[in-house]
């Protein structure tokens, strides 16, 4: 093990937790389940695995929050859409 792996990495729960309440359900689950495991791989000795579930809980929240931006995005614009055909007649 070299120094600079010597403390586990961030867990990244907080933006997984978020993820999940406030946006996308599915990613936000993974990423908690991603995250939940940093600690247990890091006191097996696993630092490689904890690295990777570390990145991949922060990768699977950033997804959660990019769909949730996208789709709302969609939703305004079809919605805008819709309130203007609507008051032009069609």
């Amino acid at each position: 093990m070299n120094e600079q792996n010597k403390y586990c990495p961030e867990t990244n729960l907080v933006w997984a937790i978020l993820c999940t309440v406030l946006c996308c359900l599915p990613l936000g689950i993974v990423a908690i389940i991603k995250a939940t495991s940093v600690e247990r791989l890091w006191r097996e000795g696993r630092e490689y695995e904890a690295q990777k579930a570390a990145d991949d809980a922060k990768k699977y929240s950033i997804w959660g929050a990019v769909a949730f931006a996208v789709i709302m995005i969609l939703y305004f614009a079809l919605l805008f859409i819709g309130v203007f055909a609507a008051a032009a007649g069609y």
